[in-house]
C-alpha cells in the first residue's frame, strides 16, 4: 500500500513503523509540519501494560523506550503542610516527549519510512495519490477540520491550565495544592529524565482572573508561578515548551469526539479522533494503542473499508473506560471547592477515588466513610476466608449471617455518626439498613426503621 501519515508525533510514527514491520513493501511517508528536532512537549506517562504491548509489537523500540524511561513508583498529595502517600506499589514510566519522537523517528526511518519535515498539510486534497491517509495531527487536526463528514464535537473545560517544565527533578508523582489570595492552584509534577520534570499548573477561571493571569505576558506568568510555588521549586525555574518562555500558554482543555473516525480512505487516530483529560495521564498511551490496532486491522483485512470499520469499533470499545475516567477526573478538579475543606488525609482519599461514578452524587464525607467501610469489609472477608473451617463448625448459618450484619451495621453507624455526614446528606431514613433490621424468619421481611 501507499500510505501517507499526517503528523510526526507518537501516533503517526508508531503506525508507520508498525505497518513496515508487518510488510516492508509498504510505501510510507510521514509528513510533519515542524522542522526535524523541534518536537514540543514535556512528559509522556504510561503504565507497564502499554510497555508489554510495545514489546509484543516491536521489541527493539520497546527495549530502547524502557531503558531510557524515568520510572517512579509512588504518588503523593501535598496540601496544608502535609505530604500524603495516596497511591503506590506500581511502576509508572515517564518519557520526555521530544526524546520519544526522536527515538520513534529513528526506528521508523531504519525500517524504510520516509519522514518529510517542514511540510504542513491543510487538507487531504493537498496530498499525492495514496491508498490510505492517517490523520494523526492532534486535537487541532487540519485534516479533520477540513472534512465535515467526521462530525466533530469539541467541548471546552472551565478550568485553566498551563503545561510547563522545570529543571528540578521530582522523583515521584505529586499533586501540590497551594492556597493564594485569589483561591487555590494546584500543580502535577513528575520527573521525565535526569534533567527535567513536568510541571502542570491548573486552577479555576475565577482564581486565574483574580491573580491577574488574564492580562499577564508569558514571562510574567512564569515569574508569578515561580513565586507561588517557591516552596515546591526550591529555587529552580519554570520553563515553557522546549525551554521557550514564549511558548507557555494558559489553555482550556478541549474534549474532542467524532461521530466517525474514518471517511473513505482517511482515518483518524490519537487526539485527532479523541482526547482524554490530562489528569489521568493516558493520552499518549491511547494514541499508540490506536496505531497498533489500526496496523493490525489493515494488515489482517484485505478490504480497506472493512479494516477501518473494524479498527473504529474495536478502539471505541477499548477506550470507553478511560474516557469515562477522564470525564470524572476532569469534573472532580472543576469542582475542587466541594472537597478542599476536607482534612488532608480525607482529601487525598477522594483525590485518589476521583474517577468513581459514586463520588459526584454523594456528600464527600459520606463517600469517605463508605470508602473506609469497604476497606473494613475486605479485611473481614480475608479473616473469614482464613478461619472459615473453624467458623463453619462453631456457628450455624443463620447466626453467622446475623453477626456479620450486626458487625457491619455497627461499624457504619459509628463512622457515619462520628463524621456528622448523616446531617450533611439530609437523610430522613437509614442510608443502609443493617442485616440486623431484617427478620431472619423465613417468609417474613419486617424492615425496621432504626437509624444508623
Amino acid at each position: 500500500m501507499k500510505i501517507a501519515c499526517i503528523g510526526g508525533g507518537p501516533a503517526g510514527l508508531y503506525f508507520a513503523l508498525s505497518m513496515k514491520l508487518r510488510d516492508p513493501r509498504h510505501d510510507i511517508t510521514v509528513l510533519e509540519r515542524r522542522k526535524a528536532g523541534s518536537s514540543f512537549g514535556w512528559g509522556i506517562t504510561f503504565e507497564p501494560r502499554l510497555l508489554q504491548k510495545l514489546y509484543r509489537n516491536d521489541p527493539e523500540s520497546a527495549r530502547e523506550i524502557e531503558q531510557a524511561a524515568f520510572v517512579w513508583h509512588e504518588q503523593f498529595v501535598s496540601i496544608r503542610g502535609e505530604r500524603i502517600l495516596y497511591d503506590g506499589g506500581r511502576d509508572m514510566y515517564n518519557f520526555n516527549r521530544p526524546d520519544m519522537t526522536r527515538l520513534l523517528s529513528a526506528r521508523a526511518q531504519h525500517l524504510g519510512v520516509r519522514i518529510d519535515y517542514g511540510h504542513e498539510v491543510l487538507s487531504a486534497s493537498q496530498l499525492p495519490e495514496a491508498d490510505l491517509i492517517l490523520a494523526a495531527d492532534g486535537a487541532n487536526s487540519r485534516i479533520r477540520q477540513a472534512n465535515p463528514n467526521f462530525g466533530t464535537d469539541i467541548r471546552m473545560s472551565q478550568d485553566k491550565y498551563i503545561w510547563l517544565g522545570t529543571d528540578k527533578i521530582f522523583d515521584t508523582f505529586t499533586f501540590h495544592f497551594v492556597q493564594t489570595s485569589g483561591g487555590w492552584l494546584w500543580a502535577a509534577t513528575y520527573g521525565v529524565g535526569s534533567k527535567f520534570s513536568t510541571f502542570v499548573v491548573q486552577t479555576s477561571p475565577e482564581t486565574w482572573t483574580a491573580l491577574g493571569f488574564d492580562t499577564m505576558q508569558a514571562s510574567d506568568s512564569l515569574a508569578t508561578l515561580e513565586e507561588l510555588f517557591k516552596d515546591q521549586l526550591e529555587g529552580h525555574r519554570l520553563m515553557g515548551q522546549v525551554g521557550e518562555v514564549g511558548n507557555a500558554r494558559w489553555l482550556n482543555f478541549r474534549t474532542v469526539s467524532n461521530q466517525r473516525w474514518h471517511d473513505d480512505k482517511v482515518v483518524l487516530a490519537g487526539d485527532s479522533a479523541h482526547t482524554t483529560h490530562f489528569s489521568i495521564g493516558q493520552g499518549t498511551a491511547l494514541a499508540i494503542e490506536d496505531a497498533i490496532a489500526l496496523a493490525e486491522n489493515v494488515h489482517r483485512c484485505d478490504d480497506l473499508g472493512l479494516a477501518l470499520e473494524s479498527y473504529e469499533q474495536q478502539r471505541r470499545a477499548e477506550i470507553r473506560p478511560a474516557q469515562s475516567q477522564a470525564r470524572l477526573s476532569g469534573q472532580w478538579f472543576e469542582n475542587l471547592s466541594r472537597y478542599i475543606a476536607l482534612e488532608p488525609r480525607q482529601f487525598a482519599v477522594l483525590l485518589h477515588a476521583r474517577c468513581s461514578p459514586l463520588l459526584p452524587p454523594l456528600p464527600p464525607r459520606l463517600f469517605y466513610q463508605l470508602q473506609r467501610a469497604s476497606q473494613e469489609v475486605v479485611i473481614v472477608r480475608k479473616l473469614r476466608k482464613r478461619h472459615r473451617p473453624v467458623v463453619k463448625r462453631a456457628l450455624p448459618p443463620a447466626t453467622r449471617l446475623f453477626l456479620l450484619g450486626q458487625h457491619l451495621g455497627e461499624f457504619l453507624s459509628e463512622k457515619l455518626e462520628d463524621s456528622g455526614v448523616l446531617g450533611e446528606a439530609k437523610a430522613e431514613r437509614p442510608v443502609f439498613p443493617t442485616l440486623a433490621t431484617f427478620s431472619l424468619t423465613p417468609g417474613k421481611s419486617s424492615r425496621g426503621r432504626t437509624p444508623l
